[in-house]
């Protein structure tokens, strides 16, 4: 079953990323589409897929994920302002057949993801 989720681990206090609000968008020309608005739940996932089997399309495609929110809500030392705020991932969907996973491994000063299954 093809699908696109999604998962926010918080590598300064090594726990799963509760809370974290992102925002899903199709590239569509010059103009991203917004296709949802989520939060992740407890494990530092979204409790919905972003894309489900009957949903996922080949095309380009954005998460924004708000880290300066979350961190801020969970008394994280940051800088101001915040060195990291908003982070946008860019990324391309090819094969419709695919699991596509975009996870995201944050501090306040650093993050890192990877294409997973």
């Amino acid at each position: 079953m093809a699908k696109l989720s999604t998962h926010v681990l918080d590598t300064a206090n090594g726990i799963p990323a509760q809370g974290v609000k992102l925002e899903f968008f199709r590239v569509e020309g010059s103009s991203p589409r917004l296709i949802k608005t989520l939060t992740t739940n407890d494990d530092g996932r979204t409790d919905e897929l972003l894309l489900d089997e009957s949903s996922i399309e080949v095309g380009e495609y954005i998460i924004v994920f708000h880290v300066a929110d979350y961190f801020s809500k969970n008394n994280t030392k940051q800088d101001k302002p915040t060195f990291l705020n908003r982070i946008p991932l860019h990324f391309g969907i090819s094969d419709t057949n695919a699991n596509y996973h975009v996870p995201l491994l944050v501090s306040p000063w650093s993050y890192s993801t990877y294409k997973g299954s």
